[in-house]
């Protein structure tokens, strides 16, 4: 009987750092550093999922962006401004992301449940690989440890909306059917990620980017405000083509159980 043999997971929002603030701020100081042009907090939070050259080089052609960079520079963004931009991005994302590496409640008790299970756990980031370099450690510490982990710029086909980080994973995880897999992200293009792979996909809409809020701010919610926040959330996240939308991976382990009662039946993704 054929059942849910790996999870892959995203990194921030889905796993670490609460409604993804470690990338998003980041983006915003980048372009203040490198060119004194501001861009909002919702804007750089627009295009989360992407290999992070790629996201700014989506933030770049946003029409509202573009046309505020026509404004203030007499001129379009180009791919030379894209480049400065992430040179400045890159170290400052390595500097702060150890900030963030703190396990999203009850993450740490569902994935350890899974893997209990005999469930492998892969992982995948638009983060590039120098600054996964110096999140898996930080992450390890605090008592999360993936059996793989493919970053943004590990492959040379590109990352998501692609399939190939989830597949690169399928690969080290020695997965025989990408239909026993599940691949959990909170943005849309991680969605995009798994379906492409022919894989289940999880979305999240309280925990990542989507929601946008502290753990902080989400706790000091009132049950309707969390209601109100995540409707539009859960929305995107379906409208995405995500075949379950929960909360956080704190929900996960019912979700494998519905998934591993479909295949049982013979369902696919």
């Amino acid at each position: 009987m054929k059942q849910v043999q790996a999870v892959i997971f995203d990194w921030a929002g889905t796993i670490v750092d609460f409604g993804s603030f470690a990338p998003t701020q980041i983006f915003v100081d980048a372009f203040r550093r490198s060119y004194d042009f501001d861009i909002t907090l919702e804007e750089a939070r627009g295009p989360m999922g992407l290999g992070k050259i790629e996201h700014i080089r989506t933030l770049g052609a946003t029409p509202e962006i573009a046309q505020r960079w026509q404004d203030q520079f007499g001129r379009s963004f180009t791919e030379e401004d894209a480049q400065e931009i992430y040179q400045t991005f890159l170290p400052l994302q390595i500097e702060r992301v150890t900030l963030f590496a703190d396990p999203i409640e009850g993450v740490l008790d569902a994935v350890n449940g899974l893997k209990a299970e005999g469930i492998k756990m892969g992982s995948c980031s638009g983060y590039p690989r120098s600054v996964m370099e110096a999140l898996i450690p930080a992450a390890a510490e605090k008592g999360y440890k993936p059996d793989a982990v493919v970053a943004s710029d590990d492959l040379a086909a590109g990352s998501r909306p692609g399939p190939w980080m989830a597949l690169q994973n399928v690969i080290e995880l020695a997965i025989n059917d990408v239909a026993t897999c599940i691949k959990v992200d909170d943005a849309t293009s991680g969605i995009a990620e798994g379906l492409n792979a022919g894989m289940w996909t999880v979305g999240l809409s309280v925990s990542g980017n989507e929601f946008g809020a502290t753990e902080a701010e989400y706790k000091a919610m009132s049950e309707a405000e969390v209601a109100k926040r995540r409707a539009p959330a859960e929305a995107k996240m379906k409208a995405a083509g995500a075949h379950y939308v929960i909360d956080s991976v704190a929900d996960l382990p019912a979700v494998v159980q519905a998934i591993n009662a479909r295949l049982a039946k013979g369902d696919r993704p």
